[in-house]
């Protein structure tokens, strides 16, 4: 460094924040974590140059350590780029730079079975990979690089978006926040909500106002607890027909499924039930629902291609959740739930369009607010889209929209 001086110049408090940033406790008087912070830049830029100016420096204190010497500004705190050599990893790529920029890691599962946490970005929390029982050969997911180029405007296809917006007023409250700039993004034709919340009546106070151009929208509420569940279809195409439900009683008070027809599939928009805390809704799911749902899609294929997408409140695999191991009884990763998700899906012939296009990536849709997992990437992977073995291999994307806050879930798309 060119100025260890200001390293000492800074306070046991500022010392002490950036410290757990590096991976390191922050414990001792004033010289022994100048000592610690020292070693550990030492260590990190062994072999490389580092000019890291005054405003860098003092930025250091404030959020993270960068072992890059490249740093952003952002909201006035350093996006700095972290790599901590807690566990052995094995890089695809030979030049650091390279594989920082690429934010993919393999793993080598020999030496993590503690998990590891590799911050790639503070301003992209999605590409640190956490997972706590990692496999060779996974790597995080990372749209901006694992997306493919955009169709071409003479290539005909319809393109998919679903949300699970966890309160749609809530959501709409939020400032700088506008559906209308994610479908200007995305360029969607067809968004599907899971979770609005919404009554009735609020219904068609919300939905002239929230997409201009999407002229179509169908929307199903719960009749039996007002203010609970509630899913969408918000379209500019119009459908050829409209259903809600299941069509059994039992099933449809809550307003978890709503069917659009279209000219060359059925495009179904589902919430599908939480079991619930002391898992009281798991016979439930698993002997009902789940079945119901399924025979209902099988019955629907027999006229033309199925397309499932929304919450699903499932993390298939152990891929699919940060922390397999430790919720082996949570609700959404049980044993059981896991295995009717794929006896009534997967076996039956619906494809999980993002694993079969990301075999081995880890791409989570979905963190809990409760310890702030969206920050460490903490999370699991419960919006699907899942498809028609017919038409599989017509998708010609399959992709998380991790960046797009608002939610503890992200929109998945498709």
């Amino acid at each position: 460094m060119n100025d260890p001086g200001r390293i000492n110049a800074m306070t046991v408090q500022q010392l002490k924040a950036a410290l757990p940033n590096a991976g390191l406790p922050a414990k001792g008087c004033k010289s022994e974590l100048v000592s610690a912070l020292k070693s550990y830049l030492d260590k990190q830029l062994d072999g490389e140059s580092s000019h890291l100016g005054d405003e860098q420096l003092s930025s250091i204190s404030a959020q993270s350590i960068s072992v890059t010497g490249k740093t952003k500004t952002l909201s006035g705190e350093l996006d700095a780029k972290i790599v901590m050599k807690r566990k052995k990893l094995s890089i695809k790529e030979k030049k650091p730079s390279q594989a920082i920029r690429k934010a993919s890691l393999v793993i080598d599962g020999k030496d993590a079975n503690d998990g590891v946490n590799v911050p790639m970005s503070q301003s992209e929390p999605w590409t640190i990979f956490a997972h706590k029982k990692p496999q060779k050969g996974w790597i995080a997911y990372n749209p901006r690089i694992m997306r493919p180029p955009p169709l071409t405007g003479d290539t005909k296809f319809m393109k998919l978006v679903s949300w699970n917006v966890n309160g749609l007023r809530a959501l709409l409250k939020l400032e700088g926040f506008s559906v209308l700039e994610l479908a200007k993004r995305e360029n969607f034709d067809v968004l599907c909500l899971q979770e609005t919340k919404l009554q009735e009546k609020d219904v068609e106070s919300i939905k002239h106002f929230l997409l201009e151009g999407y002229e179509n929208s169908f929307w199903t509420c719960s009749v039996s607890k007002l203010g609970y569940s509630v899913t969408a279809i918000i379209s500019r195409i119009k459908p050829l027909s409209v259903r809600y439900g299941l069509g059994i009683s039992d099933h449809d008070s809550e307003g978890r499924l709503v069917t659009a027809e279209f000219d060359t599939f059925y495009l179904l928009s589902a919430y599908v039930p939480n079991s619930g805390d002391g898992l009281r809704r798991l016979p439930y799911r698993i002997t009902e629902w789940d079945q119901s749902l399924s025979n209902y899609m099988k019955e629907l294929e027999k006229s033309k291609p199925v397309i499932l997408t929304g919450d699903l409140n499932c993390a298939h695999e152990e891929i699919d959740i940060h922390d397999p191991t430790g919720n082996k009884r949570s609700a959404r990763f049980t044993n059981e739930e896991r295995q009717s998700f794929g006896t009534n899906f997967i076996s039956r012939g619906f494809v999980d369009t993002f694993r079969k296009q990301h075999p081995d990536v880890v791409g989570y849709t979905y963190w809990g607010y409760r310890h702030g997992g969206r920050k460490t990437n903490k999370g699991w992977r419960l919006d699907y889209f899942l498809v028609s073995e017919s038409i599989a291999d017509k998708v010609y994307d399959s992709y998380i929209l991790p960046d797009v806050t608002g939610s503890d879930h992200c929109p998945v798309g498709g």
